[in-house]
């Protein structure tokens, strides 16, 4: 990944970073996504002393490792003339009871005043909050760190719409895009495995495994469809509960790997209840798993419009994190809305053109007919260029 091209994330915890100490700063996001080099850009910029160090090791586990990285930054702080200086701890939810630790050497700061910041950098969000909620209350703030978007790319990349819907939004990955099987080898064993076993399967509990990964194979060859929990079990051929499911869909969307979009029904209690519309976050996650090439990809409307579709939706699901923007479905008997944008009372229903089978328009009429959306938006041939839409936040559509 080239060090010149800088994420919006990097000016945020510049500036945070050079603030007077106030809060421990979260740099959070699934793997790939840049925030080891967002770190080290920021380190490369600060205009104090800093110290950089990673848990990602596994003979790094004991919360000793992070009292003598503590105490190398602290040492810093003493040759600063009271300036200060910034301690940047990566992969930190590797180290078991990392919470606990980090609350007393922070607590011990602030009562003897040592201008020491913080900041943390964790693989996946889910797992990171977990020990934020429970331990540093108050004493913390997120900054979210999203899989790459189509603007990012392009202009890391020089990539084009169509590479970007195939190869999704990996920057490691993109020097690799012309060998195939090379890039497939990379996605599958560096990216789909590394994520399941040490950032899932590792890192909490989980009592059936291969069920996991299945879900997660079942989620990638079935991405833009709406699939009951019931129906799930039933493919998946195990034991397994529907709450189990919900929990390990869950473990695959804090891992940005696979997320499981609610029913638009303007009552909460039914869109907790109803069947998840299943949605990969990054779309190298379907292409990886297919025998087909990009050009090949291209023409099987099948496949190619499956990963329209998902690359539509995990552009709003991604670029709604750490906002108040929520993205849903809406089905009502056999009409449907590939996505439904929410902020507040506003609205935005969102129809993907892509070459599948379904391409009636009736659903957004019966979905405006009942909500009465802010914007009704085809995105595709006949509407939006996928191009346009994917250069523009998602929040452009709800203004």
């Amino acid at each position: 990944m080239p060090i010149p091209f800088k994420r919006p994330q990097f000016k945020i915890l510049l500036a945070r970073l050079q603030e007077p100490r106030r809060f421990i700063q979260v740099l959070a996001g699934p793997r790939q996504s840049g925030k080891t080099t967002i770190a080290q850009q920021v380190v490369e910029a600060l205009k104090i002393p800093s110290h950089y160090a990673s848990a990602d090791e596994p003979a790094l586990r004991a919360t000793a490792w992070i009292d003598q990285q503590w105490e190398s930054a602290r040492l810093l702080t003493a040759k600063t003339n009271r300036a200060g200086a910034v301690l940047l701890l990566d992969e930190i939810q590797k180290i078991p009871g990392w919470s606990e630790t980090v609350k007393r050497l922070w607590d011990a700061d602030t009562k003897n005043k040592v201008p020491l910041r913080v900041a943390l950098l964790g693989s996946a969000p889910l797992l990171v909050q977990q020990g934020l909620t429970e331990s540093l209350a108050g004493r913390f703030e997120i900054i979210p760190v999203t899989h790459w978007s189509f603007i990012e790319m392009k202009g890391a990349f020089g990539w084009s719409v169509e590479e970007f819907i195939y190869y999704g939004g990996y920057p490691g990955s993109a020097s690799l895009i012309r060998d195939h099987e090379r890039w497939t080898q990379y996605i599958v064993h560096s990216l789909i495995e590394t994520t399941i076993s040490r950032d899932i399967l590792l890192m909490t509990r989980v009592d059936k495994p291969a069920l996991l990964r299945r879900l997660f194979q079942l989620g990638c060859s079935s991405s833009g469809q709406i699939v009951s929990y019931q129906k799930l079990v039933g493919q998946l051929q195990d034991a397994g509960n529907t709450t189990t499911l919900a929990h390990y869909l869950e473990l695959l969307h804090g891992a940005g790997m696979l997320a499981g979009l609610k029913k638009y029904s303007g009552k909460q209690i039914r869109q907790r209840a109803s069947s998840p519309k299943l949605l990969v976050l990054n779309t190298a996650l379907i292409s990886a798993q297919v025998d087909a090439p990009l050009a090949q990809a291209r023409r099987q409307p099948d496949l190619w419009g499956r990963l329209v579709e998902s690359s539509v939706g995990a552009h709003l699901v991604n670029g709604c994190v750490g906002s108040a923007l929520r993205v849903f479905y809406w089905r009502e008997g056999g009409k449907e809305v590939d996505f439904i944008l929410q902020q507040g009372k506003a609205l935005t229903a969102v129809e993907v053109k892509s070459g599948r089978e379904r391409e009636s328009l009736a659903g957004i009429d019966a979905f405006s007919n009942r909500y009465r959306p802010r914007r009704k938006l085809l995105v595709g041939s006949g509407g939006i260029a996928l191009e346009e839409f994917l250069s523009l936040s998602p929040s452009r559509w709800l203004e």
